[in-house]
């Protein structure tokens, strides 16, 4: 995926000073196996055909009830045919969310039941909108990061990203409750990951320049992302007001990723994309939310890509591997990643390509 706006900032910043926490110079080793129990219920519920049949990005946010609100973009509804495959005719939305009520799912979208929509529908110009992470409010409203993008060419790769906006989402009714501009003039995605740090919300972004993408990070004070005056940007020694001064922060992440606190730091999952339609997801750690990040430890190689892999196609890619840390039990993991094909024939012929697969991964942390 590649922007359309770039920044002028500094090749790639770290935060200077003596690293503080019992994670400096510490060496990962994991452990990773298939999450059954999670994948075998949203592949039940996929092959019902009853609503949701596949998707990415695959986010997700603890409610306050307790039930889990999955994030997706690119979306297939259902039906699912017998032999596994879906029709031509099934619904496909840029957008959508599955509720998990213990072992029951059911779809959010918008429109109706008889007529579903994204949930944030397409411009009339025909520019869509992709979900990023989300963060509850602090009145329990789910807001998500919205990615715009647009086509520029009549090319399978020409489209790019246009800008970010925020969507929040009343969690008694799922209606869409406001749709906000969030930053968009430093060429960076802001909705990789969102943590609230206290008081603040943590944002890491991607500025994704196509060969290469870079990990960026903002901080929203007292929490408010739709309060513009209230973001902050780190750019390698400080918080800046202005946006583009926003740092490179380290290359090779993927463009969802997640930063979670671990222990008395910070842990960084992402797919390791240094490597075109790479199979590696890595770990790292570091002291702050802000780098540098350590270690770049495989966790997992996700076997489903290229000719060799599970499928056997060369036009299977699997991408945006990140946390879900409302999930973690201790030092065990619960990791998801997408599935997908550069050739569409293949998500129609095959319902099990364009789904989610989740991991656990078990780590162990040697300090020096």
């Amino acid at each position: 995926m590649g922007g359309t706006a770039a920044a002028t900032v500094p090749a790639v910043a770290h935060r200077p000073g003596p690293a503080t926490c019992s994670l400096a110079g510490a060496e990962l080793t994991a452990t990773a196996r298939p999450a059954e129990d999670l994948t075998d219920l949203f592949t039940g519920y996929g092959d019902s055909g009853t609503g949701w049949t596949g998707a990415d990005s695959t986010y997700s946010v603890r409610l306050r009830d307790g039930s889990l609100a999955w994030i997706f973009s690119d979306t297939f509804l259902g039906p699912v045919e017998a032999d596994g495959t879906r029709p031509r005719t099934t619904p496909f939305l840029n957008n959508s969310i599955v509720l998990q009520e213990g072992d029951h799912l059911r779809t959010v979208t918008g429109g109706t039941a008889g007529a579903p929509e994204s949930i944030v529908g397409p411009t009339a110009d025909g520019d869509w909108h992709w979900f990023g992470a989300g963060v509850l409010t602090r009145r329990g409203d789910l807001t998500v990061g919205v990615l715009r993008f647009a086509r520029f060419g009549d090319g399978y790769w020409d489209w790019g990203w246009e800008s970010n906006a925020l969507v929040t989402l009343d969690t008694d009714t799922w209606q869409v409750t406001g749709l906000d501009p969030l930053p968009s003039a430093a060429g960076v995605q802001w909705a990789s990951w969102y943590q609230r740090a206290g008081g603040h919300v943590i944002v890491h972004g991607v500025e994704d320049l196509g060969a290469v993408k870079y990990m960026h990070v903002a901080m929203v004070v007292g929490g408010d992302l739709t309060d513009l005056r209230r973001w902050r940007y780190w750019d390698g020694q400080g918080w800046s007001r202005t946006e583009t001064d926003s740092a490179r922060v380290m290359p090779g992440v993927a463009n969802e990723y997640s930063v979670s606190p671990y222990r008395d730091g910070y842990l960084l999952v992402t797919q390791d994309t240094s490597v075109p339609f790479g199979s590696e997801i890595r770990a790292y750690t570091s002291c702050s939310p802000t780098g540098p990040f350590e270690g770049g430890t495989t966790i997992y190689r996700m076997p489903e890509v290229g000719a060799w892999g599970s499928y056997g196609d060369p036009d299977v890619i699997a991408y945006n591997a990140h946390e879900h840390p409302e999930l973690r039990d201790g030092d065990t993991l619960l990791v998801s990643y997408n599935v997908n094909s550069i050739d569409t024939d293949d998500v129609y012929d095959d319902v099990t390509i364009y789904r989610p697969r989740f991991i656990e991964v078990e780590l162990d942390l040697t300090r020096p």
